[in-house]
């Protein structure tokens, strides 16, 4: 079955774009980026950022707005079974440069290894601007913080 995915959480003034790589079943009925509860991206955020964990899809969108932080995901629609993005098939890439054009983005954070590799293969000229960090999905049992840490405060 195909899926599409969410349009582009951002803000004329967001510096940082997190680039994810597809929504996963659960974000998909939520209706928001990283809605599942095991995905460890809103808890690492906040607490990076001196945050309270954010719970309604409202507090996540002020808590990006206050640090200006866009988010996307490299797969605009695609077909999938599940979650993992091991399972993506015949994506349609996202046209990030759109983005890039509408905000003063300086910082593109991958947050995965699809996200980082996709977007070096159709956005090769963002690679200057372009960090990796660990996924935060429970999938992924090496996720680590400090990475996080480093690449969110420091570009």
């Amino acid at each position: 079955m195909r899926f599409s995915g969410f349009e582009p959480y951002f803000n004329a003034d967001s510096k940082i774009l997190i680039l994810g790589s597809f929504p996963s079943v659960i974000a998909r009925r939520e209706g928001f980026y990283y809605g599942n509860k095991q995905n460890r991206f809103w808890k690492i955020l906040s607490e990076i950022l001196g945050e309270e964990l954010p719970k309604s899809n409202g507090e996540k969108k002020e808590l990006l707005k206050r640090h200006q932080i866009a988010l996307w995901d490299i797969v605009d629609e695609c077909e999938i079974k599940g979650s993992m993005d091991s399972e993506i098939k015949n994506p349609k890439i996202a046209d990030i440069s759109r983005l890039l054009d509408a905000a003063p983005i300086k910082t593109i954070i991958c947050n995965g290894k699809t996200a980082h590799s996709l977007l070096l293969r159709h956005f090769p000229k963002y690679a200057h601007m372009t960090v990796y960090a660990p996924s935060t999905s429970p999938a992924n049992p090496k996720c680590d913080k400090e990475q996080w840490r480093k690449v969110l405060l420091d570009g």
